[in-house]
């Protein structure tokens, strides 16, 4: 990385947590360019900020590169995948059981 960190960039750690949980480069066609952990920092600024996605400051990757990741992503469940592979690892450091037996919504027991 060679700009100066923002304080919602993943530390190294964190990336190595997150980057074999991301989807790989498709097959065919020219090969991936964009830096994944960028797309990451860029998206947690974006979400931190409460930004619109033309104001993402211009030392991330270009505004409609990461929407397109974004938006990728959500279609193809990347982001839900994500949400479950961590709760898992944070529950089972826990000592408890990777699948949660009850959920809170909207302030009521289920």
């Amino acid at each position: 990385m060679t700009r100066q960190a923002y304080d919602t960039d993943l530390t190294d750690g964190q990336w190595q947590i997150l980057e074999p949980l991301l989807p790989p480069a498709k097959s065919g066609g020219r090969p991936r360019t964009t830096d994944l952990r960028e797309i990451l920092n860029a998206i947690f600024y974006l979400l931190r900020a409460g930004c619109a996605w033309r104001l993402l400051p211009h030392d991330f990757p270009n505004w409609h590169t990461v929407y397109t990741y974004f938006r990728g992503w959500e279609a193809d469940g990347t982001w839900e995948h994500l949400n479950q592979a961590l709760r898992e690892q944070v529950r089972l450091q826990a000592g408890r059981n990777p699948d949660p037996s009850a959920a809170c919504i909207d302030s009521q027991s289920v």
